[in-house]
């Protein structure tokens, strides 16, 4: 994994003394609240609907056992609310109509689609001491919010993944140098995020971000990126278009900078939600285009200032460490699989983990190791304090110390050896981590929805607590197949709801907490096809019909695929009336069962 310098821990620490300042400064009155906002904001810090929000970058996913006992350490001492607080919260929860509310949780850390971890409750005076907290792990909570570029994502398995052509990491860290407090690009007309695979296999959804970044090689074998830009959800879902299908790697700052800087002069800033990049590549389209390439063009007549010399892209790259980790021998590694095999023979559970939780590495004495944090009566992405330090031994155990957090909101161990699977899977099953269920119906992603965020229309955690109880047997899961299922609180989506093969969209009708149903939706791997948002079934449904309907929806898929055909395959052969049709008489039918 990265290996910080000794000016990335300065920069970190400096940026912290100075949030202290301004946070003291706020709290004795003489910073105002609006001049505070932008400044806390840019550190990560956000006013919720209960309590402030802490929102920590996690660079390209990656953390070590170290950083996850600061998280933990954060969410046992520092994320408690007071009982009042709590009290009150619990009671606004029971004025809203429709579902009942589960009880709130405290000392837990929150796991986001974009390598973030998120904490709800740590009061905003104590807000400094965390900062310095996180500061003595090489953390923070830099560009995670406000209106410039975000934290910059990749592929949970890059630079181990065996599809991979380029390791990606090494070029968005030099992306995220060269955008971390940039001048020109703090104050955009709205938030900016970039994502970047180097794999054929897209775990980055890369279409669905204001910039999607694809690292490959030509015919020639020359390393270029595929620019993709104009991508995003929200009110308006897009996939992102392809601007550009070649650019040589050493001048993608160059090249971002004309994007941006492009977008920073035309995007909207009287219209919040028309300010996004994707509206205005969606009005301007081959307009924005050309003014990009003759922007670009214009950079490099000035002189290219950012064209990235070889030199530093090998200093970057020096930082990227792959651990020490004990060298498995062909033979012990034919044995080990020998073993796997025989014992996987005589136990079903250990045969399905091994399915579905493991995967190959570039390393063959090596496999990618996922940790499922999907579990009844736990909402998704979440990990309490006891957890995290769990997962930290695990680590340190299995996986030379490193884990990485993936799009799916689970934990990932990208190093461990081939003969200490069967060691891990108890370990993992003993923590309650080792469910089978790696990219089933319940290993799905989920916003926190409007149990905590401000934002939200409806709660997005009841619903995804009574889908994972409905579907508790594991057979019938695995019969099911792959099924991407995503929930959104509100139309923000940031439980990526678009892009599911079933989404879930929390809307208020008169106080009223309802759900909008999508089918069909990608976020752009190969199992998915292209990226695409899935198309709304009807008018809304009520809380109490949601189950019934996802269940009637996959019922037609089950009577109507072929062998062992995917979800998604089905509806694009059977097409999308028939799935919609059942979906609505399941709602007719929950409300018969009400009277």
């Amino acid at each position: 994994m990265y290996q910080y310098t000794e000016f990335d821990t300065q920069f970190v620490h400096a940026r912290a003394a100075q949030y202290r300042d301004q946070l003291t400064r706020n709290l004795a009155g003489e910073l105002g609240d609006d001049e505070f906002r932008p400044l806390r904001l840019q550190n990560g810090w956000y006013i919720q609907r209960y309590a402030p929000m802490l929102r920590v970058a996690v660079p390209y996913g990656e953390l070590n056992s170290q950083q996850l006992r600061v998280l933990a350490k954060i969410a046992r001492d520092y994320d408690t609310p007071s009982p009042e607080l709590i009290q009150h919260a619990q009671s606004e929860q029971d004025k809203i109509g429709g579902i009942s509310a589960p009880p709130l949780t405290t000392n837990y850390g929150h796991f986001t689609t974009r390598h973030n971890v998120q904490f709800n409750w740590i009061p905003l005076e104590k807000s400094a001491d965390v900062m310095d907290l996180l500061a003595t792990a090489n953390l923070h909570g830099i560009q995670t919010s406000g209106n410039c570029i975000r934290n910059i994502t990749t592929d949970e398995r890059a630079g181990i993944a065996v599809d991979e052509a380029v390791d990606p990491r090494p070029y968005a860290e030099i992306l995220r140098q060269w955008s971390t407090l940039h001048p020109e690009f703090a104050y955009l007309p709205r938030k900016f995020k970039i994502a970047m695979t180097g794999s054929v296999e897209d775990r980055a959804a890369i279409a669905w971000h204001d910039v999607g970044l694809r690292v490959l090689r030509n015919e020639m074998g020359e390393v270029g990126f595929q620019v993709l830009v104009g991508g995003g959800m929200g009110r308006t879902p897009i996939t992102g278009s392809v601007i550009r299908e070649f650019l040589p790697w050493n001048q993608i700052i160059n090249y971002l900078e004309a994007v941006v800087r492009v977008y920073n002069a035309w995007g909207r800033r009287d219209n919040i939600y028309k300010a996004r990049i994707k509206i205005l590549v969606k009005a301007q389209g081959q307009v924005y285009f050309d003014e990009v390439e003759a922007e670009y063009q214009r950079i490099l007549h000035d002189g290219a200032h950012h064209t990235i010399p070889d030199h530093e892209l090998e200093r970057v790259r020096a930082c990227f460490v792959a651990p020490p980790v004990d060298v498995v021998s062909e033979a012990a590694q034919r044995e080990a699989e020998q073993s796997l095999l025989t014992q996987a023979r005589n136990d079903k559970a250990f045969a399905r983990w091994l399915q579905q939780n493991v995967t190959s590495h570039q390393n063959p004495g090596l496999r990618v190791v996922t940790l499922s944090f999907k579990r009844l009566g736990q909402a998704p992405g979440d990990a309490t304090a006891d957890q995290l330090d769990t997962a930290a031994a695990l680590a340190e155990t299995f996986s030379a110390s490193e884990v990485r957090v993936n799009h799916d909101q689970n934990l990932v161990l990208p190093w461990v050896r081939v003969d200490q699977l069967a060691s891990l899977w108890q370990a993992a099953r003993a923590a309650g981590f080792a469910a089978p269920n790696v990219h089933l119906l319940t290993d799905m992603i989920a916003c926190p929805g409007g149990d905590y965020c401000a934002l939200a229309n409806a709660r997005s955690l009841p619903i995804a607590a009574a889908i994972t109880q409905r579907y508790q047997d594991l057979d019938e899961l695995f019969d099911l197949g792959e099924i991407d299922l995503h929930i959104s609180g509100c139309i923000n989506s940031c439980g990526h709801h678009h892009s599911g093969h079933i989404g879930i969209l929390g809307v208020d009708k008169d106080g009223q907490e309802w759900y909008q149903v999508t089918l069909g939706g990608s976020d752009g791997s190969s199992l998915n096809g292209d990226a695409k948002a899935g198309k709304v079934v009807g008018p809304s449904f009520a809380a109490n019909e949601v189950v019934d309907v996802i269940e009637a929806v996959l019922d037609v898929y089950t009577k109507n695929r072929i062998g062992g055909e995917h979800f998604a395959r089905t509806l694009e052969r059977v097409g999308f009336e028939t799935f919609k049709v059942a979906a609505n008489a399941a709602r007719h039918t929950t409300a018969r069962a009400a009277v």
